[in-house]
């Protein structure tokens, strides 16, 4: 009876554990999509498995890349004093810093300004009122310099602009060539002609096609952001057709038959079949696009002088002051960032809408 007992008590812990696993499992691969894995072996050692194998994982995970991060410091703090430029020495990461501690301070004294910009207009503009109720008020708007931080804004706007017109073109156009062998005949020539060409290419041709069309003195964009966004949409739509292209025409056949069976519509099996089983390559796509825009944007908007990270760095270049350097290095670590949490959310995005065999 004791022995029956034993084994009843030892299954039920033993299915605990299993679920226990299971659990942990899928929120490791929740943190790894998300860019979070190394809180993985911090929730399975809360939760009493193998210290010593968590222990490796987290190192892995976390010790080694804050290892070479720290020894990256290191080598940049010893090495910037001993190249000098007509500016003066590379700043290190102790300078860098304090850069960006005064483009944040700027950017809260010129909120700060704009705060009390609107306060002295409100109060002027009830006075008014006060003295003459039918007085015509003016109301104007801030027109204070953009801060570092609202560069970030413009440029992450302008290049989800740019990449959303490019996803609407590409998508569709890659399903079409996966679907008809005539339509990839006829596309594959242009693909290959255009992907290679550099943004510096389309720029010109690009502002020169705005500045035609776009003649309003109001305009509903400026035609700064327009020329950085379109040539974001040109050089960053490729890999999203192409990988779309291979991921239609890589389904199985089977499963084309089978719609055919069923005589479903040519949309309804598009929508039903084709994009649930190509969606893996779609992201892939996409994701490349992304970064491909980001870093096809910093150019456009030197160039374009859409007020933007890359018209910061520009007009930094142009400045020329001491803390010139510094401030270019905090964009290049900023733009560097940014575009890895871009990718960061494309990965999270896709593992929440696509499928794998170990899901």
């Amino acid at each position: 009876m004791t022995s029956l007992t034993d084994t009843s008590a030892e299954l039920v812990r033993a299915q605990r554990r299993a679920r226990r696993a299971h659990t942990l499992n899928r929120i490791a691969a929740a943190l790894g999509a998300v860019g979070h894995g190394w809180l993985a072996p911090l929730l399975r050692l809360a939760a009493g498995e193998n210290p010593r194998q968590q222990g490796v994982e987290l190192w892995r995970q976390m010790g080694i890349p804050l290892t070479a991060i720290l020894l990256f410091l290191a080598a940049w703090a010893w090495a910037a004093p001993q190249v000098n430029t007509s500016l003066g020495a590379i700043p290190g990461p102790a300078q860098v810093w304090a850069q960006a501690g005064n483009l944040y301070a700027d950017h809260k004294a010129e909120r700060a300004k704009e705060a009390s910009f609107y306060e002295r207009q409100d109060k002027r503009n009830a006075e008014l009122r006060a003295k003459d109720p039918a007085a015509e008020v003016k109301t104007r708007t801030y027109a204070g310099k953009p801060t570092y931080l609202d560069q970030i804004l413009t440029s992450l706007k302008t290049v989800f602009t740019g990449f959303l017109i490019g996803a609407l073109v590409a998508v569709p156009l890659g399903v079409a060539c996966g679907l008809s062998a005539t339509v990839n005949a006829a596309m594959n020539p242009l693909i290959q002609l255009f992907k290679p060409v550099s943004p510096l290419a389309w720029l010109p041709l690009v502002t020169m096609v705005v500045s035609a069309t776009v003649s309003s003195d109001n305009p509903l964009f400026e035609k700064s952001f327009l020329t950085s966004a379109i040539t974001v949409t040109l050089c960053s739509l490729w890999p999203t057709l192409i990988n779309t292209a291979v991921g239609v025409s890589s389904i199985d056949k089977d499963l084309m038959n089978v719609g055919k069976v069923l005589r479903l519509s040519g949309p309804t099996m598009v929508r039903r079949l084709v994009l649930p089983s190509a969606l893996p390559f779609i992201f892939t796509g996409l994701r490349l696009s992304l970064g491909v825009g980001w870093m096809v944007l910093i150019a456009a908007e030197m160039l374009a002088q859409n007020p933007g990270l890359g018209k910061f760095v520009w007009d930094e270049f142009q400045n020329g002051s001491s803390n010139s350097l510094a401030r270019i290095m905090v964009a290049v670590f900023t733009i560097g960032l940014i575009g890895f949490l871009l990718d960061r959310v494309m990965m999270a995005l896709q593992a929440a809408v696509t499928h794998t065999g170990a899901r």
